[in-house]
């Protein structure tokens, strides 16, 4: 009797009985059918929360943040933006086609040496300032502007 109290054993995260691990059949629950293989029941709260329809939205969300984030946007803004963009697409999708953003970026070392314009007031600056892409989400293109330091 003893020797069957050292002997490994789980609780079935189906039917929630101790269950022997000697007497599993084909590694299911003996008494359920549960499969008790690889896994503990830990993910499969997690797997029914996570539909197909979910699988489109993820992807477009990490091709659009990777495109961003390879510009040297900060991934917080590229969050954000994606954020107001799922809030759109929820409340009217046509605006959300339309949807503008704009979003600060590193100049380059090239960038920096040579003169721009600012977009606020045409000044020709060279040093300092701020870099930005924009444009709206449904194009694959985006406009860099400059703003100088003063404005």
């Amino acid at each position: 009797m003893t020797s069957r109290m050292h002997t490994p054993h789980t609780t079935c995260p189906s039917c929630h009985e101790e269950v022997f691990l000697d007497e599993l059949v084909g590694g299911r629950c003996p008494l359920c059918g549960y499969s008790l293989d690889e896994d503990d029941g830990t993910c499969s709260e997690y797997e029914e929360t996570l539909e197909r329809s979910d699988l489109g939205w993820m992807i477009f969300q990490f091709y659009v943040f990777k495109r961003f984030c390879s510009e040297g946007a900060n991934p917080l803004q590229v969050m954000q933006v994606l954020s107001r963009y799922e809030e759109l697409t929820q409340c009217n999708p046509a605006d959300a086609e339309k949807m503008q953003f704009t979003l600060e970026v590193p100049m380059s070392r090239w960038e920096r040496l040579l003169p721009k314009r600012c977009a606020k007031c045409g000044r020709i600056f060279l040093l300092g300032g701020k870099a930005t892409i924009s444009g709206d989400i449904s194009s694959p293109e985006h406009v860099k502007s400059y703003t100088c330091p003063s404005c």
